[in-house]
C-alpha cells in the first residue's frame, strides 16, 4: 500500500495516539512475521479511529466484514458500551483462526463472534440492525455489501468503508484495474445516494463514513 499521507507526519500522528494494548501488539507482530499482505491490517492510527467511532456512537450491534487477523475487531470491542457485541465476517479459514485465536486470548472474547464463509452471504443471512458496519473486504464487492447492510443499519447507524482512496489511484486515470476501478465506482455511487450523507476521509488509506438521510438527530 502507498502512503497518501507524508510518512513523517504519519509517525508523528502515531507517536502521539494511545500506543495499542498488549494484545493487539500480538496481532500485529504476527500478522507481519507470518500473513501475506499484512498491509491490509488497520493498524494503530486507524484502529485507534475505529475505537473512538464505537465509543462515541455506543453500539448495541457492530457488523465488520473483512476480519483479516482481527486487529479491527479487537481496536472496536475496546469502544464498546456494557453488552455490545460485534459479528465479523471472513472468507479465508486461514485469518479466520488467526483472528479467533487472538480474540480468545483477549479480554473481549465473549463479545466477537468470527463467522467464516462468504460474506454477503452472512450479512444476507443475519436480522440487523446493526448500529456500526465497518467495511474491509474484497473491493469488487464494496457496493454489493453497501447495498446490503444498508437496509439493515439502525436509526443513527454508521458506515465506515475502509480503502476508499486505495493509495491514491482513485485519481490516477491511467489505472484501469479491477479494484481500483470498483471502489471509483463505490465512491461515487456512495456520494451520489440521495438516500445518504457521507464524507470521505483521509485517515490511513481512506475511510467513509455515511449515514441515512432523515434519521433521527441528523442535519440534512
Amino acid at each position: 500500500m502507498t502512503d497518501i499521507v507524508d510518512p513523517v507526519l504519519e509517525k508523528y500522528a502515531e507517536a502521539h495516539t494511545t500506543p495499542p494494548p498488549p494484545h493487539l501488539v500480538a496481532v500485529d507482530r504476527e500478522t507481519r512475521e507470518k500473513l501475506d499482505f499484512p498491509g491490509m491490517m488497520v493498524g494503530t492510527l486507524e484502529g485507534r479511529f475505529l475505537e473512538m467511532l464505537v465509543f462515541a456512537r455506543r453500539p448495541a450491534q457492530v457488523l465488520e466484514i473483512g476480519t483479516f487477523s482481527g486487529y479491527s475487531s479487537l481496536a472496536m470491542a475496546a469502544g464498546l458500551p456494557p453488552g455490545g457485541r460485534i459479528t465479523t465476517c471472513e472468507l479465508s479459514p486461514v485469518h479466520a483462526e488467526v483472528a479467533r485465536r487472538h480474540i480468545a486470548a483477549s479480554p473481549y472474547a465473549d463479545r466477537i463472534e468470527v463467522v467464516e464463509g462468504p460474506a454477503i452471504d452472512t450479512v444476507q443471512s443475519l436480522a440487523g440492525p446493526f448500529d456500526f458496519v465497518f467495511i474491509d473486504a474484497d473491493k469488487s464487492s464494496y457496493l454489493a455489501y453497501y447495498e446490503a447492510v444498508l437496509p439493515k443499519l439502525a436509526p443513527g447507524g454508521l458506515i465506515a468503508a475502509d480503502n476508499t482512496l486505495w493509495s491514491g489511484n482513485v485519481v490516477k486515470e491511467s489505472d484501469q484495474s479491477p479494484d481500483t476501478k470498483a471502489i471509483r465506482a463505490f465512491n461515487d455511487t456512495v456520494a451520489a445516494d440521495p438516500r445518504v450523507v457521507c464524507v470521505q476521509l483521509t485517515v490511513r488509506d481512506g475511510v467513509t463514513l455515511i449515514r441515512r438521510v432523515g434519521d433521527s438527530g441528523a442535519n440534512q
